[in-house]
């Protein structure tokens, strides 16, 4: 009789990176004024609560924001971040 073999938690739950304002900030060209301004905007990604004074980015979502403003700016004439 075949056992079927369990897939490991790494296999089934895709791992998740989150970012710290402090650390997003110093992957982004702009402030912590106007990183709020875009959230509050809708067009930066909102965080994460994990408490009352705990907030976070996902990576990948940053990451896709970012891939968006890049194919913005490759449009003819247009160079400029969301």
């Amino acid at each position: 009789m075949d056992i079927e073999q369990t897939p490991s938690l790494g296999e089934t739950v895709k791992a998740a990176t989150y970012v710290r304002e402090a650390q997003l900030l110093a992957m982004l060209p702009f402030s912590h004024a106007t990183l709020w301004r875009k959230v509050k905007a809708g067009t930066f990604p909102k965080p994460l609560k994990f408490g009352p004074k705990l907030n976070a980015w996902d990576l990948d979502d940053v990451n896709r924001w970012l891939e968006a403003c890049k194919e913005a700016a490759a449009g003819p004439g247009n160079r400029t971040l969301a």
